[in-house]
């Protein structure tokens, strides 16, 4: 691993909590609607995804931001499956958005925390922009599958950020169980990964950050489902560390623990 360079912010971070956390808590029951056939939603979803969201984030992303992509091109193979693609969890911004640019010109969606749909305006057009927020009981879990089987019938990909809890601009991957994994399989569907790497950019502080596409990766059909399961996350996550090394900037610090300890 590159040797890092540290930035003077420190924050003292228990492992299973996020940074941002929203101050309200949205409940996902058998009562939210998960797939929308209603022409008129439809026709707002393109419109707001687009039009208006795709033509914002090109400009603010390349031209502002400058986040490098690289080996996206494995995925044109794959524009006539949908697929299930991991990522690490390190950008508020960024981890909704580079999807948009990685699965290109497909639409994906992303499984959320449902909270996130209670962040105020920006929540109630999540939907429209591909999120598919976690169920909260076994009638909202029904509708959750066939929400990502309605992505997978259309050939769209479906994102998944396996560490769970957002770290802003954290350079290591997290340990992640196998939980995930389970819909690759279901499914029958090729797995790719992505890696958000971050090294030093001078004069400016913040990091630059360069994004890695790694894939395809197949479940072993041999093993019972469980070991199958184990098995592709092992890949997945061997992948993602090896990515990651490539970081030599840590523009924030992480302390397990608190300041208070």
């Amino acid at each position: 691993m590159s040797k890092l360079k540290y930035n003077d912010k420190v924050i003292y971070q228990s492992e299973d909590e996020d940074i941002y956390k929203t101050k309200k808590k949205c409940v996902i029951d058998k009562n939210y609607k998960y797939i929308h056939t209603n022409f008129f939603y439809r026709f707002f979803s393109f419109v707001i995804y687009r039009i208006l969201f795709m033509p914002f984030c090109f400009i603010w992303f390349k031209l502002f931001k400058r986040i490098k992509y690289k080996n996206t091109k494995i995925l044109k193979s794959f524009k006539k499956t949908g697929y299930f693609i991991y990522g690490n969890h390190t950008s508020t911004a960024s981890d909704g958005i580079s999807p948009t640019f990685i699965c290109f010109p497909k639409k994906p969606s992303i499984i959320v925390n449902s909270d996130n749909l209670c962040t105020p305006f920006v929540g109630k057009l999540l939907p429209m922009m591909g999120a598919i927020p976690l169920p909260d009981d076994i009638d909202a879990t029904k509708n959750f599958y066939k929400a990502i089987e309605d992505t997978i019938n259309h050939k769209n990909p479906v994102v998944i950020y396996p560490e769970a809890h957002l770290w802003p601009y954290y350079t290591k991957i997290r340990d992640f169980s196998d939980k995930s994994f389970r819909y690759p399989i279901k499914y029958d569907k090729p797995v790719f990964c992505f890696t958000t790497t971050y090294t030093m950019r001078k004069p400016h502080k913040k990091p630059k950050i360069t994004i890695y596409v790694d894939g395809p990766f197949y479940h072993d059909k041999s093993l019972p489902t469980k070991l199958a399961q184990q098995k592709l996350r092992d890949q997945i996550y061997n992948k993602m560390n090896e990515r990651a090394s490539l970081s030599n900037y840590e523009y924030v610090k992480y302390i397990k623990g608190n300041d208070n300890d």
